[in-house]
């Protein structure tokens, strides 16, 4: 494993049950690296964290999203849309997180161009490793861009 980088890495969570966020977060900070996780509840609210736009100006730029599907104002797969649809945005990873059994719903996000699709295990323990795995693969192991 590579030694620990002096650039915290930055993620987006954007996920509106408290008990899920809870667990990721925590499950995201027992590495030895430095990870800055930013959390927001709902649709709306990332798109306007992402865009900078009023009260988000100094938002930084996320270097992965981690991204649930149901929301409210906006959901996951509207979210998903406007970023790979963005310039600015689309070279982010998004990794969908998901209580979702539906199949279709799958095949949506990789339409939309998601990066990973990921069911939320029911489990606390096997929750946390599956944050644990996503967030070794797509730190450690995935190349990402460092934007400034």
């Amino acid at each position: 494993m590579p030694p620990p980088s002096t650039t915290p890495v930055q993620i987006l969570l954007v996920e509106d049950d408290p008990n899920d966020a809870e667990l990721m977060i925590a499950a995201l900070h027992e590495g030895n690296l430095d990870i800055r996780v930013s959390h927001v509840e709902d649709g709306e609210e990332a798109i306007r964290f992402l865009r900078r736009q009023p009260g988000c100006e100094t938002s930084p730029r996320p270097d992965l999203i981690l991204l649930d599907l149901r929301l409210p104002r906006k959901n996951g797969f509207e979210v998903l849309e406007e970023i790979k649809e963005d310039p600015e945005l689309r070279s982010i990873p998004v990794i969908i997180m998901t209580s979702t059994d539906d199949e279709r719903d799958f095949g949506k996000v990789y339409d939309l161009h998601a990066n990973c699709c990921v069911r939320k295990p029911a489990d606390q323990d096997e929750y946390t490793l599956a944050v644990k795995k996503i967030e070794h693969f797509w730190v450690h192991v995935a190349q990402r861009v460092r934007w400034t």
